[in-house]
């Protein structure tokens, strides 16, 4: 179907449908499917001539930042459409004028899981209702108008800047304009902070609190990243009477506002209230790791692990204390007990296949942009684009990150050491379940006797009696039938994140025939790669021998595991994703250096040096990851990341004047429809 120009607006972009009306019918359809905040909102309009015979035509685009405080300001943001389609430039023209005839806005009510509707007649009238989840009408009342209002602005501020949430045809306004209305935002906020919980929380929460969801996270992302705590510590003291819990926050909002002396007694006063808080309980933690006292701050972090064992961020926190602590086997041990949840991404709207994109660009500012088309500099080598890690979400990323944190600080070789020394090999669990089957046959299955020390999560150890010994020397339960493959080879990758138990496998392939798949490197430099980063082997978990094995080990000596877990599977598989970055890395190491010695240029396309520029920051090499983004911005890529990763470099080591510079990422923003991006 041809899309005549005249009706394509100036500098809004579109979506024109095959079906007048499907984008509608399609959202009314997925209101169920939405988990949590729900999709950006949704704005469709009819186009016409008002001839007859002339086929109307709809468009829809997605937009967050309106005010969806009342049914009088979405219809005005329709109507402010009428004036934004593209005018004939020929006044004496006989072509038939297209004007915006009705439009509806569609927003999504997080709370009461509703969606919000205004329809617009041009010129008529304004009709507002409520669509529930089977797609019945209600009557729109004014708890729920504040409930979406809210629910509009959380959206705009925590999808602002998140990379990973994309869509077409998406404009983001700027929420909050001036001071009245961040004051009727806190208003707002505080109406509903009790029902909080009702709109989620971060995947990396399993269960959402009053204190940790997103209303919380997005009051402390709006005014906290913007260095403005004030505003949110006079709403968080109100509510603290009701509350005790959200000390914590008001504590956060404190120290925030160099008034550490009062977050301190903030704390201690409320945790008389509530002991049990481990958000009150991190709180503590992360006020003593910036004063360096973490030995006082582990303790603060077991207890918030015996508060809350079936959280994650709790478990998350003391691995990193240990790390700060250089007890590297402890952490392992407590990473290892990281309870893994599945991943649930934002909530978006079902893609349709469209008539016609419309995606204009500013004229002021289209020129000094390059070309947005698809050229040599946005292909890479594929076994780069293949590597997993960035595939990882949720706790499956936090977890990772934890990991890599352990590998910069003492080294893949000593990890590798660390993890066999606290974790049973696969080699060893086979040699012991063979001793014990030997026994068994022999009549003498029965373990020595004494008491054996057992090595808990917290990396103490204690007497225990042989209950660890026979689950070990038991047959592990079977793998459930629902677990995803990760597979880790040159030819493919899939990562899917987790399955519902949370739990993911890595299907590990021979590799060493492939090591020079990233670039053509001489033999000489993969022999080296092949010897610096050491492939590691797999743990104990699954019952796979053979009678073979048996025969090899059944006069060996036997072993003893009372002072080994088991490695849990997930992390297993995270082990497998960090040699790929390593091995990848080594490679691209190894070449710098190599054609520095020749006295050649080393060149990669600008995908490429984004890549290796992202590998290099999950890995810790922050000097070399800037490098690569530095040497990606020399191509003519069309590409916002290098700029914004530059720019949090230069701030994070305190170069205003480049991060200042860098800022040229903002041109990328206005071409991209974004008027707003948090932090401000």
């Amino acid at each position: 179907m041809a899309i005549p120009p005249e009706v394509l607006y100036k500098d809004i972009p579109e979506l024109f449908e095959i079906d007048l009306g499907e984008a509608l019918t399609a959202r009314t359809e997925a209101l169920s499917t939405f988990r949590e905040l729900g999709p950006p909102d949704l704005c469709h309009v009819v186009k016409s001539t008002g001839r007859t015979g002339q086929r109307d035509l709809g468009s829809y685009h997605y937009v967050s930042g309106v005010d969806a405080s009342s049914s009088a300001s979405l219809a005005a943001y329709i109507n402010s459409l009428t004036y934004a389609i593209e005018e004939n430039s020929a006044w004496f023209s006989s072509t038939a004028k297209w004007k915006v005839r009705n439009g509806c806005y569609c927003c999504f009510n997080a709370f009461s899981r509703v969606d919000m509707r205004v329809d617009v007649k041009i010129p008529g009238g304004v009709n507002a209702y409520v669509i529930g989840l089977r797609g019945e009408r209600h009557e729109a009342t004014p708890e729920i108008w504040q409930e979406t209002y809210v629910s509009a602005l959380l959206r705009a501020i925590l999808y602002s800047d998140d990379p990973t949430y994309t869509l077409e045809a998406y404009r983001k306004l700027d929420p909050i304009t001036n001071a009245e209305g961040e004051l009727r935002f806190l208003q707002a906020a505080e109406a509903l902070f009790s029902k909080g919980w009702q709109v989620g929380s971060d995947p990396e929460i399993q269960v959402a609190t009053v204190v940790s969801n997103h209303l919380t996270a997005g009051i402390m992302k709006y005014f906290g990243d913007s260095g403005r705590f004030q505003q949110a510590a006079n709403m968080f003291e109100k509510i603290m009477v009701h509350e005790p819990e959200v000390s914590s926050l008001l504590a956060r909002s404190y120290i925030g506002m160099n008034e550490e002396v009062k977050a301190v007694q903030i704390i201690a006063n409320a945790m008389k209230e509530t002991p049990q808080s481990y958000t009150l309980l991190h709180a503590q933690c992360d006020f003593l790791r910036t004063k360096g006292k973490y030995e006082w701050a582990v303790k603060l972090a077991r207890q918030a692990v015996n508060c809350a064992p079936s959280e994650f961020v709790t478990w998350e926190k003391l691995t990193d204390l240990y790390i700060d602590l250089g007890q590297y086997d402890s952490a392992l041990l407590t990473l290892n007990s990281c309870p893994m949840f599945t991943f649930n991404g934002r909530d978006a709207h079902r893609t349709l296949p469209v008539a016609k994109i419309h995606l204009p660009f500013t004229r002021a500012i289209g020129e000094i942009l390059p070309e947005r088309t698809k050229t040599e500099d946005d292909e890479a080598d594929p076994a780069l684009q293949r590597l997993p890690a960035p595939g990882l979400r949720g706790t499956w990323a936090r977890a990772y990150s934890l990991l890599t944190r352990l590998v910069a600080q003492i080294g893949w070789d000593e990890l590798l050491k660390t993890r066999s020394s606290v974790f049973v090999m696969e080699e060893e669990y086979r040699m012991q379940k063979a001793q014990g089957d030997i026994k068994q046959v022999g009549g003498n299955g029965q373990a020595a006797s004494g008491s054996r020390g057992v090595i808990h999560e917290d990396g103490t150890v204690v007497q225990d009696d042989k209950a660890s010994t026979r689950g070990i020397i038991a047959p592990p339960s079977p793998e459930p039938n629902e677990v995803p493959t990760i597979k880790i080879s040159s030819d493919s990758v899939d990562l899917r994140g987790a399955d519902p138990k949370g739990k993911a496998r890595a299907k590990v392939e021979d590799e060493d025939a492939e090591e020079g798949d990233i670039v053509a490197t001489p033999s000489h430099l993969r022999n080296g790669v092949s010897a610096l980063v050491e492939k590691p082997v797999q743990a104990a978990g699954e019952d796979k021998q053979d009678s073979s094995d048996i025969t090899a080990v059944a006069q060996a000596e036997p072993f003893s595991f009372s002072n080994k877990r088991l490695c849990e599977r997930w992390l297993d598989n995270l082990f497998m994703v960090l040699y790929e970055d390593l091995r990848v890395w080594t490679i691209f190491r190894a070449e710098v250096a190599h054609f520095k010695t020749q006295h050649v240029a080393y060149r990669k396309t600008g995908m490429e040096w984004e890549i290796l520029g992202d590998l290099g920051v999950r890995l810790h090499h922050k000097e070399e990851a800037k490098e690569a983004y530095q040497r990606c911005l020399d191509g003519t890529r069309y590409s916002v990341k290098p700029w914004a990763r530059l720019m949090e470099m230069y701030a994070e080591e305190g170069d205003i004047t480049r991060a200042i510079r860098v800022q040229y990422q903002t041109v990328y923003n206005i071409n991209e429809y974004t008027d707003f991006l948090a932090p401000r």
